[in-house]
């Protein structure tokens, strides 16, 4: 299912929700410039979370929770994860305002990016990507605007169909998905007793509860939706 838009209106500019996305493509830019697949490499390995490093040495690599959540490993995964953040983080930014919202968002990434790492505290495989902060963003939408429709792209093989989904099944069908992924995950990780790379659905699913749960100390429940 691909959102394309909702149908509450932003009262306010999201400020905040335009910068995350243009820092999100400013350090993209960066990634897919820096001298070939070394300099990727190299780039990613300084700025992604990886567990083994974080782990040994935290003081050193606290900041690696926060800068991994502005990192993409392609070009499906940075337009994905800001197609998401377009349409909900507006609406939430305009429930919580700008400079809560960049709180909130922070801490979510923190949380998710935190969680995923603890999975596998000696692999060496970096964690990158916005989705756990996004998943965060989803998480509180869910709590502020269950009632609200998501205009919703679903592709059925060679045809697609466009359809009005409420928020609450759109958003919680995807938190089913997320959280199904991450007990196979978790499933095939203690199976196989080493270090698992792939989509990080773990922080996804702790992303989607921690923005669900914290929304209430960042904004007001009494929804604007009409």
């Amino acid at each position: 299912m691909i959102p394309l838009r909702d149908n509450i209106p932003s009262k306010s500019t999201p400020i905040v929700t335009w910068a995350i996305i243009a820092v999100n493509w400013y350090v993209f830019y960066l990634q897919i410039t820096k001298g070939g697949p070394e300099g990727f490499e190299k780039f990613i390995n300084h700025w992604a979370v990886i567990p083994a490093h974080f782990f040994s040495d935290p003081k050193t690599y606290w900041y690696t929770l926060i800068t991994a959540a502005f990192l993409h490993g392609g070009w499906m995964h940075i337009i994905g994860n800001m197609v998401f953040l377009y349409i909900f983080g507006d609406n939430v930014e305009d429930r919580m305002g700008h400079v809560k919202f960049l709180i909130f968002y922070l801490i979510v990434g923190i949380l998710a990016n935190g969680s995923q790492a603890m999975l596998a505290q000696t692999s060496k495989i970096p964690l990158i990507g916005a989705s756990g902060a996004i998943a965060g963003v989803l998480g509180s939408y869910f709590f502020y605007y269950p009632h609200a429709q998501v205009l919703t792209l679903i592709p059925l093989g060679f045809f697609t169909r466009i359809v009005e989904i409420p928020a609450f099944i759109f958003l919680g069908l995807w938190f089913v998905m997320q959280t199904l992924s991450t007990t196979l995950s978790l499933s095939a990780h203690m199976a196989m007793r080493q270090a698992s790379g792939g989509v990080a659905f773990l922080a996804h699913a702790v992303g989607f509860v921690a923005g669900l749960l914290f929304s209430p100390f960042f904004g007001d429940k009494r929804s604007k939706f009409k």
